[in-house]
């Protein structure tokens, strides 16, 4: 049977017709797969947080290991737009459906071989935490749960980059909307049980990841069948290497910008607990505003997503100009929209701070830190969505340079000067911060700018 070419398919509305119908089409329903997402890791830290201090941190350490072992499955899902986005916008669906195929096969691959990484060095890596006693062994019991949920959750990560890429965002939120109700639900359930079933405690908060992610791998292959990727289990499901190879090209720049991102707010952490007294507060404001930053992030990123898919699809029907026009309407729309939310931010800080933080010096610096940042977030929308204009043409390792040079260049070394050589304690790192975000929103702003990323073939 023959496979027909995409310009039978309704995706091909995101290379014609009106740009701001077609973000519009493609941002909404990614605003709202971010919002699932953020509803699911506040209630994994609200269900703990019943069960008690330990159990709350256990949580909040399993889930930033578990962050950093699925990086491979962004990074990948990134490689797999790229590709896919641009097959598909030039017509070529045949191939669109190889490079799925392929993404599924190396994500599964890359899966399996970290799962048996996390069970065999188990003890290793929780001993990181510095956990004794029982909360060591519980600590134990979630990573190992987690490190059986990993081929699920790494299926369901790339299939939903595949949904994307093809412009079937719908089936992306359709996808996570069951997925998040039933973690979410399970959680409750599983943790406190119901009428005769007692529940099962913490270990309930994982094994309600485990089987909502297993029910995502279901419903994605469900999807798959009902959409335009029917057709992807009837081709050959062999390796190729130099698909392969392409796919990973294109990820290890994003896996980089993950990792790095991550080790430079370890970093800061370091950095203000040189301020010897202030220390602990300066540590507990920079948590209490990153958490309180993370809902200004999500439209950014979802936006960020939209935008990776949007220029790949019109880059690939041969419309450079068009995607660069995308590129500038929806990078200016997301500033505007953060701009917005981030004015109500700075304006009643107070409030929005004091039921996170408790203690009056804490609640006085996590003001402080809300009052400075708040001024680099248009910089911040520029910058990420920018960025995943770049990532969807193939850019990825120029959005990776910039990223990565400002983040160690200019914000890690600024905040080591300005707070603990100059004296200026906590304020000099929030103001690093601004300050290395404002560079790189111009530098990501002056590379898309330039052009380059029009030539490049993923």
């Amino acid at each position: 049977m023959e496979i027909p070419v995409i310009k039978q398919n309704s995706t091909i509305h995101l290379t014609t017709g009106s740009t701001w119908k077609n973000i519009w089409y493609m941002s909404w329903p990614m605003l709202l797969v971010m919002f699932l997402n953020f509803l699911v890791g506040l209630t994994d830290i609200y269900v703990a947080g019943f069960l008690g201090p330990e159990i709350q941190a256990v949580v909040g350490f399993v889930s930033q290991l578990y962050f950093f072992i699925i990086i491979v499955a962004n990074a990948i899902s990134i490689g797999t737009v790229a590709i896919v986005s641009r097959v598909v916008g030039a017509g070529n669906f045949e191939d669109a459906l190889s490079t799925a195929r392929q993404s599924l096969i190396f994500g599964l691959a890359c899966a399996m071989a970290l799962m048996a990484v996390c069970l065999f060095f188990q003890e290793l890596i929780i001993s990181l935490a510095g956990f004794s006693g029982d909360t060591r062994q519980i600590a134990l019991n979630f990573f190992v749960i987690f490190a059986f949920a990993l081929a699920p959750n790494y299926i369901v990560i790339i299939s939903n980059a595949i949904f994307r890429a093809g412009g079937e965002v719908k089936l992306t939120l359709f996808a996570m909307f069951f997925i998040s109700l039933i973690n979410i639900a399970l959680n409750f359930f599983l943790v406190f049980g119901l009428f005769s079933f007692k529940g099962l405690g913490y270990r309930g908060i994982a094994i309600s990841t485990a089987s909502a992610m297993s029910a995502g791998t279901i419903i994605s292959f469900i999807l798959f069948r009902r959409s335009m990727w029917k057709n992807i289990f009837s081709g050959p499901w062999h390796l190729s290497l130099a698909l392969i190879r392409r796919i990973f090209i294109l990820s290890w720049p994003a896996a980089l910008i993950q990792i790095s991102w991550n080790a430079g707010n370890i970093f800061l952490y370091n950095i203000l607990s040189r301020l010897h007294e202030g220390s602990i507060t300066a540590m507990a404001a920079l948590t209490n505003g990153l958490r309180i930053e993370a809902v200004i992030y999500l439209p950014a990123f979802a936006l960020h997503m939209a935008a990776s898919v949007l220029t790949g699809q019109n880059l690939g029907a041969g419309e450079p100009v068009r995607a660069e026009k995308i590129g500038w309407k929806i990078s200016l729309s997301g500033l505007a929209f953060v701009s917005l939310m981030a004015l109500p931010v700075f304006i009643w800080a107070s409030a929005i701070s004091s039921p996170v933080a408790k203690d009056q010096k804490v609640l006085v610096e996590t003001i402080r830190y809300l009052r400075i940042t708040m001024m680099s977030e248009p910089f911040m929308a520029l910058s990420v969505i920018l960025g995943g204009c770049l990532m969807g043409a193939g850019d990825t390792k120029g959005a990776m340079l910039i990223i990565v040079s400002t983040l160690w260049i200019v914000r890690l070394p600024l905040a080591y000067l300005l707070a603990v050589v100059y004296g200026h304690g906590a304020p000099g790192v929030w103001i690093a911060m601004v300050i290395s975000m404002l560079c790189q929103g111009i530098a990501m702003t002056v590379r898309f700018r330039k052009g380059r990323w029009k030539n490049i073939v993923p």
